[in-house]
């Protein structure tokens, strides 16, 4: 008879993620993870296979937590620019706040793994092209209602955002002034004017 597990994986997962999320992959070993979730060795290996494969699940968790979130904030009915400038401004906002140490877990995978982790890089393009995405269509929508000025290309702005986005949270990490990042972010909506 199969014994059942004396943990809760997706609390496990969620555990791992913040440990990951804080600390970064490499200077996070299979010691801290098994104190750290309180799990034995054994059962985190059944469970979720390497440390590799558990950041990997962490990641895809934390774009099930945040992709959300950002379909809401950009999809809402009405006028769509000052919901593209109320992320912008959260993401900087986000950045220079006191918690911005962590940073972004996709982001913070992108400087540390991505270069040479195939895995890890397919699913940080795949957050980027889903907020790309997300962007994209706020901005085809915003050009519908004559929101944007004409021959402002949706796609180029989409991506410059991105670029932006990214860019602030990495800057944000370790500036030590917050109008750094601030004011990126408001010189880059005056392109949506």
């Amino acid at each position: 008879m199969a014994r059942t597990k004396e943990f809760d994986p997706d609390a496990a997962l969620q555990a791992a993620l913040e440990l990951f999320w804080r600390r970064g992959y490499e200077a996070t070993s299979m010691n801290d993870l098994v104190e750290h979730l309180g799990i034995g060795r054994a059962s985190l290996y059944a469970t979720f296979g390497s440390k590799h494969e558990l950041y990997l699940k962490a990641l895809d968790r934390y774009a099930e937590l945040t992709d959300p979130r950002l379909l809401d904030e950009l999809s809402q009915p009405g006028p769509v620019l000052p919901a593209v400038r109320s992320l912008v401004r959260r993401f900087a906002a986000e950045a220079a706040s006191e918690q911005r140490a962590a940073g972004c877990f996709v982001t913070n995978t992108a400087a540390e793994l991505a270069p040479h982790d195939r895995e890890a890089a397919r699913r940080v393009e795949a957050s980027w092209d889903h907020l790309e995405t997300l962007l994209h269509s706020a901005l085809v929508r915003a050009a519908a209602r004559g929101e944007l000025p004409p021959g402002r290309d949706p796609r180029a702005l989409a991506r410059m955002l991105v670029v932006l986005l990214q860019g602030v949270r990495v800057v944000g990490k370790a500036a030590s002034d917050p109008l750094r990042v601030h004011d990126a972010a408001e010189q880059a909506l005056t392109l949506l004017d």
